[in-house]
């Protein structure tokens, strides 16, 4: 299986074109690519470009464990690169049809930058989606673990759970994470960031 490998703020994916791989990988064949120690080792796999009746471009991404995301603005900046590379694309704003919708990007700077509109933030819960009655997710409570959190959540397309914190580390992100990740609250699972403020100016 030929592949690229890109990172994008440390954020690692393998990107394959559908017309080097006989068929889709499997979640079990994901799961093995993506192992940091028994295989190649990314945050995920992008399978692209796809024909799209929406775009110039579809894209599906798929997180290490095999499921497949609504998107990732990590994913869709590596492979908007990807296709600057390959000479898909030039400086011209062009769309890729994800799970989580239709984006627009564009590469600049001779490929230094790239840029890419996500969409609308919503913080309603049903649009999420978090599980209970329609509300905006802002300031709520949520237990793991044995410890109480305060968290916000909101999608640009794909869900998220933001923790504000005086102090965070990489300790906390490893031990609540995951927990947090599939907690009954997000019927579709969730992003999970650990926020600090640094500067309100």
């Amino acid at each position: 299986m030929k592949f690229f490998k890109y990172h994008a703020l440390g954020n690692d994916y393998l990107v394959i074109d559908p017309k080097d791989c006989p068929a889709p990988p499997t979640a079990p064949q994901i799961k093995v690519i993506c192992h940091r120690n028994f295989g190649v080792g990314s945050d995920g796999i992008l399978l692209g470009p796809l024909p799209s009746d929406q775009a110039r471009f579809a894209l599906r991404v798929f997180n290490p464990d095999g499921s497949e995301a609504e998107k990732s603005g990590n994913g869709l900046r590596i492979f908007s690169r990807y296709l600057w590379d390959r000479q898909l694309v030039k400086d011209e704003e062009f769309a890729i049809q994800t799970q989580g919708g239709v984006v627009k990007s564009r590469v600049l700077d001779g490929g230094k930058t790239v840029r890419v509109e996500m969409g609308q933030i919503s913080f309603w819960s049903d649009k999420i989606p978090v599980a209970g009655p329609r509300r905006e997710v802002i300031n709520e409570k949520i237990t793991v673990g044995g410890r109480t959190f305060s968290f916000c959540a909101a999608t640009i397309g794909n869900p998220h759970c933001v923790i504000p914190l005086p102090e965070i580390n990489a300790g906390l992100a490893k031990q609540y994470g995951p927990l947090l990740e599939t907690h009954p609250n997000f019927p579709k699972r969730t992003n999970v960031q650990f926020l600090k403020v640094l500067d309100r100016e």
